[in-house]
C-alpha cells in the first residue's frame, strides 16, 4: 500500500512538472473561451480606443511581477497589499474592469475553467490586433496566484520611467528576455498616453536627446508647475494605431519617455534594432508577437499550482 501511494505521488509530480502552456489548452475544456474573450475585448476597445494600450500594459505589469498569474488583479485585503497600489501602477494601470467583464462572460460559458491570467494574456493579443497589430497564437493553461506581490512590484521589477538602457536590459534579462525582446516590446508604446509627471523633467532639463520642437509642443500642456496628470500621446502621429511609427519617432529624438529614447542614439546595439523596425513593419510585427509569447511564459502557474479564481479581484 505504501509503495502504491509513493507511485501515485511520483506520477502526480511528474504530471505537474510536465504541465505546460498550449494554444489548444481550451479546445476540449471550453471551446468558446477565446472567442468569448475576444468579443468582450473588442467591445471595450470600440468604446474607448485607448483601452488597447492599457490592456497590453496590464499584461506586461502582471508578468513582470512574480510571473503571469493575474496577481495584478487582486484587490487589497486586511492581510494582503495590492499590486494596484504599487508606484508603477497606482492611478495609471487601467483595464481591470475590462478583464472582470471578460471573466464574467467566460464564466457564463464555462464556469471555473478559464483563469484570469489567461484572460489577461489573450486580451493583450486581441487588443493589439484590434488596432492593427499582429495576430498570434496565445499559449494558455495558466492558473491564478493566491497572493499579490506589491513589495516585488515596488522593488524594481517594473521599470522606472527614468531607467537607463543598462537598467532596462538587466531587468529584461532577469525575466528571460533579450535586447531584441526589449526593443520589440517597447514598440507597444506606438499606442497609448503617458502622464506629464513621467516625462516633464526631460522637457525642462535642456537634454540633448529630445527634439527642440517636440519638446516645445509638449510643454504647452505640461507646465513646470502643475499638470502632472495631464496626458500626452506616446506617439503623436498615429497614437491609436499599432504601427512602427514609434521607432521613426525615436530616430528623430521624439521619444516621449526617457525609457523610450534611450533605445536610440546612444550607439548601443539597440540603435540597429530601432533602425531595422523603422524600415521593416513586418519584422517588427513578427518580433513583437514572438516577444509577447515569450513574456507570457514568465513564471507561469500550471498543473495543480495556484487556482482558477471565480472572480479576478479576489482569491477563492
Amino acid at each position: 500500500m505504501a509503495i502504491f501511494k509513493i507511485l501515485v505521488l511520483l506520477l502526480s509530480l511528474s504530471c505537474f512538472c510536465q504541465a505546460q502552456l498550449s494554444s489548444t489548452f481550451y479546445d476540449q475544456r471550453c471551446p468558446n473561451a477565446l472567442s468569448t474573450i475576444r468579443s468582450s475585448i473588442r467591445t471595450a476597445i470600440s468604446r474607448e480606443r485607448r483601452m488597447a494600450a492599457s490592456l497590453i500594459r496590464l499584461h506586461f505589469h502582471d508578468c513582470f511581477v512574480n510571473g503571469c498569474d493575474a496577481s495584478v488583479m487582486l484587490v487589497a485585503t486586511p492581510t494582503m497589499e495590492s499590486e494596484r497600489d504599487a508606484l508603477a501602477n497606482f492611478q495609471s494601470a487601467r483595464g481591470f474592469e475590462v478583464i472582470d467583464q471578460a471573466k464574467s462572460a467566460v464564466e457564463r460559458v464555462c464556469p471555473g475553467v478559464v483563469s484570469c491570467a489567461d484572460i489577461i494574456a489573450v486580451a493583450a493579443r486581441d487588443a493589439s490586433e484590434y488596432v492593427g497589430g499582429p495576430r498570434y497564437a496565445v499559449k494558455v493553461g495558466r492558473r491564478d496566484s493566491t497572493a499579490a506581490f506589491r513589495a516585488i512590484a515596488d522593488s524594481g521589477d517594473l521599470p522606472n520611467f527614468t531607467a537607463s538602457l543598462n537598467e532596462l536590459s538587466d531587468l529584461f534579462l532577469r525575466k528571460g528576455l533579450n535586447t531584441r525582446d526589449l526593443v520589440a516590446l517597447s514598440g507597444a508604446h506606438t499606442l497609448g498616453q503617458a502622464q506629464c509627471v513621467t516625462f516633464k523633467q526631460r522637457l525642462y532639463d535642456n537634454s540633448s536627446d529630445i527634439d527642440a520642437g517636440f519638446s516645445s509642443t509638449r510643454k504647452r500642456r505640461c507646465p513646470v508647475e502643475g499638470g502632472d496628470t495631464t496626458l500626452a500621446p506616446l506617439d503623436q502621429v498615429t497614437p491609436n494605431s499599432f504601427d512602427n511609427n514609434y521607432y521613426r519617432n525615436l530616430m528623430q529624438k521624439k521619444g516621449l519617455l526617457a525609457t523610450d529614447q534611450v533605445l536610440f542614439g546612444t550607439g548601443a546595439s539597440t540603435d540597429n534594432i530601432v533602425s531595422e523596425y523603422s524600415r521593416n513593419t513586418a519584422r517588427f510585427a513578427s518580433d513583437y508577437a514572438a516577444a509577447m509569447i515569450k513574456m507570457g511564459d514568465i513564471q507561469t502557474l500550471t498543473g495543480s499550482a495556484g487556482q482558477i479564481r471565480r472572480i479576478c479581484t479576489a482569491v477563492n
